[in-house]
């Protein structure tokens, strides 16, 4: 059990380690003013999920979950 503890936290290192990388890479939410005059309809704003910070959001999302289910993982007592 030792052994698959250690796996699972060097997992978790890199995890958090990714997790951090992928959130500083991001653009700040003051990037995203146009969406208030009404420019959230524009090309841009259609196909965000294709370009790198849709990319980046959901990596953020994934990276996200498995943080937490990794944390609950080792905080259970074996």
């Amino acid at each position: 059990m030792d052994t698959l503890r250690i796996i699972v936290t060097a997992l978790y290192v890199v995890i958090c380690i990714a997790l951090t990388i992928v959130v500083i890479m991001q653009e700040g939410k003051s990037a995203g003013l146009g969406a208030i005059s009404g420019m959230a309809e524009t090309y841009w704003g259609k196909n965000k999920g294709r370009s790198v910070e849709g990319k980046l959001e959901f990596a953020t999302k994934i990276l996200a979950a498995l943080f937490i289910v990794i944390s609950l993982v080792l905080n259970m007592n074996w």
